[in-house]
């Protein structure tokens, strides 16, 4: 079997790559824009994902497709229009491969969306489920929901197969943004005032986590034209992930207990609404129909997940 891995430069792609690698009876190939390679793969550019690129070279006999190359939400987007910047990758992009890749015999394509695609945040112990109505807020939930329900009609019009997994927050070696700058600021000792924020819950996927779902789609006959949610399985309030983070580190975390309430008011006055949405508010995932349907469950913690971002942040 030869599988293809686009954005295979990222954080999740070149750790899917290596994964996929373990199995024998595979052929890995991690398509990039950017240069770099991964152990065991063979290598190869892949054109800018537009509505009319040609990635024929790229398909020739590919029979499982992991579509992880995306035009990524940013905070402070500097495009003029970034709904139209992110349909022109997320979706135009991603639909113009599926047609190809449907047309050159691709059995099965695995969209990594967005948790984004469901919505914002959720109310206290109502977490999203799989089969909500679609709420995307931003441009790049928009262009991913849009990106997923042209993927759909495809499905139903050629029968290759679709696979949807939408994570929430990844975290693992290599971490970026906001993660990464917590970890730098307990990793310091730096003072955070979110000791107070006891009360949210948040769900957050490891790394090795959503890999290892990935995989299982590979081939896992029920995981067929479904969409998935996965996250570790616990979910954290902000304080509760500090404390542990702290914790995986080795540097006890430095909380001060400023009151929710205020730093919401803070935020909001400064433009920063959508940062304090992230820090205070919930986001929670239902992952009952990924276990159930793919016989699935996280192989790491919430704790080894974070001691391995911690030992990725300490060795760079």
């Amino acid at each position: 079997m030869k599988v293809l891995v686009t954005g295979g430069s990222g954080m999740v792609g070149s750790a899917l790559a290596s994964a996929l690698t373990s199995r024998q009876t595979l052929t890995v190939v991690s398509a990039s824009r950017r240069s770099g390679r991964v152990r065991n793969t063979h290598t190869a550019p892949m054109a800018e994902l537009a509505c009319r690129a040609d990635h024929g070279a790229l398909l020739s006999g590919i029979d499982t497709l992991y579509h992880l190359a995306a035009r990524v939400h940013i905070m402070d987007d500097p495009a003029a229009d970034p709904l139209t910047a992110f349909r022109e990758v997320n979706t135009a992009g991603t639909l113009n491969l599926a047609h190809q890749a449907a047309a050159a015999g691709v059995r099965r394509f695995v969209f990594v969306s967005s948790i984004k695609v469901n919505g914002e945040a959720t109310e206290p112990g109502h977490p999203f489920h799989h089969d909500d109505p679609p709420a995307p807020q931003d441009p790049y939930g928009i262009s991913k929901r849009e990106g997923e329900d042209g993927l759909r009609e495809i499905a139903a019009a050629t029968g290759m197969e679709v696979v949807i997994v939408r994570p929430p927050l990844v975290y693992g070696p290599g971490v970026k943004a906001n993660f990464a700058a917590m970890m730098r600021a307990v990793q310091r000792g730096l003072p955070l005032p979110l000791g107070a924020v006891t009360h949210n819950r948040r769900s957050l996927v490891a790394l090795d986590n959503l890999v290892d779902l990935l995989i299982t789609c590979i081939d896992h006959p029920a995981a067929a034209n479904q969409t998935f949610l996965v996250s570790d399985g616990e979910d954290l309030s902000t304080a509760g992930l500090l404390r542990r983070l702290g914790q995986a580190m080795g540097k006890p975390a430095r909380l001060l207990p400023a009151p929710p309430s205020l730093l919401q008011l803070g935020a909001t006055m400064v433009g920063k609404r959508d940062m304090a949405q992230r820090l205070l508010g919930n986001l929670q995932v239902d992952i009952d129909h990924t276990r159930q349907t793919l016989d699935w469950t996280p192989p790491i913690s919430v704790d080894e997940g974070l001691r391995r971002a911690a030992a990725g942040l300490t060795a760079r």
